[in-house]
């Protein structure tokens, strides 16, 4: 149904991601990911409840409209309402890092034409499906 290999290639090849759950904490996955996609042309959005800035960049409270991509880095139990949030914002996917799965939230998202990868770590992803690859 979605973690297909284009769909990994075409989230990777967005411009725009809101990281939900980054906070300006160095050694949390969520991060580490900002940080790596930011290194490589990606501009981030932190998404945190105390509208945080994280990288230099300005953090907002929930997904704001023009983001390309939601990475949605909380439990598989807490992802449900981020991918409604994402819908609502008009993203064109979501993403979950390893071992975060909810099969009823990516169901919800491909019937509103997101494209979406569920359990995968975008730093292991490019170098097979990164735009420079």
């Amino acid at each position: 149904m979605h973690s297909s290999a284009d769909d990994i290639r075409k989230l990777l090849a967005a411009k725009t991601w809101a990281f939900v759950g980054l906070t300006d904490t160095p050694y949390r996955t969520v991060y580490q990911m900002a940080a790596f996609l930011q290194r490589n042309g990606v501009k981030i959005v932190p998404v945190n409840p105390r509208a945080e800035a994280v990288l230099g960049e300005e953090g907002h409270t929930s997904v704001p409209p023009g983001v390309d991509v939601v990475g949605i880095y909380r439990r598989s139990q807490f992802v449900g309402p981020h991918v409604d949030e994402a819908i609502e914002a008009g993203a064109s996917g979501v993403w979950t890092p390893l071992d975060v799965v909810d099969e009823e939230a990516a169901g919800r998202a491909v019937d509103a034409g997101l494209t979406v990868v569920m359990d995968h770590c975008p730093k292991i992803e490019w170098p097979a499906y990164g735009p420079t690859a």
